[in-house]
């Protein structure tokens, strides 16, 4: 068995654990959403995201993910990727979190096949971010590569979006692990959610 393939079931088999894991109870709807700054990365350029400042021109859609270049991660940074102009049409904001490395980031938010370079992602190593979100994250196990080959060494946290209005409340909170959703319905769901928001109706 090659190094790749001994990776790729690895992660699977990590992220089947995640999945029969109960599922922490996340902050939802109506709770004040924890503000936080972090380094961030768009096409490749490091700066500082600040959740109060982006909260100023809108909403926010802040999606955390297990890790950059694997499977289900990939799609729905395509996806948003894709559909960035729509979010921008409805005024809101799109930063995804994990636990990647910045220098990680720094390739996943330039490629063209995911990010694209339309949207930042920011570095959460210590899950600090995640934790005030009540997420927990899972440890990475040893051997375990992305779908580059790529040795992934940090915690994963489940795939969860926050959708926070301009006043800085929780108006939705997606999961994969209780919602069942596919990594591209965070996407659909979260921008029905912020249309809905411009139109001034209830979520």
């Amino acid at each position: 068995m090659n190094k790749r393939l001994a990776g790729s079931m690895a992660l699977g088999a990590l992220i089947a654990l995640a999945s029969a894991t109960p599922a922490v109870a996340a902050l939802g709807p109506g709770a004040t959403a924890p503000t936080f700054t972090a380094q961030a990365s768009q096409a490749g350029k490091e700066f500082t995201f600040s959740l109060a400042d982006a909260l100023k021109k809108g909403p926010v859609v802040v999606y955390f993910y297990p890790s950059a270049y694997t499977g289900g991660c990939d799609l729905e940074a395509h996806t948003f990727a894709v559909n960035r102009d729509k979010f921008d049409a409805a005024g809101a904001t799109i930063i995804g979190v994990s636990a990647d490395s910045i220098e990680r980031l720094d390739a996943f938010s330039a490629d063209p096949k995911y990010c694209a370079g339309k949207f930042p992602v920011a570095s959460d190593a210590d899950v600090k971010v995640a934790l005030s979100y009540d997420l927990k994250a899972i440890a990475a196990q040893p051997g375990m590569n992305d779908v580059r080959g790529v040795a992934i060494d940090h915690a994963f946290i489940p795939r969860t979006t926050f959708v926070i209005d301009s006043h800085g409340k929780i108006v939705a909170a997606l999961s994969s692990e209780t919602d069942h959703l596919r990594p591209d319905e965070h996407v659909k769901r979260s921008l029905a959610i912020v249309q809905h928001l411009q139109a001034g109706k209830t979520p």
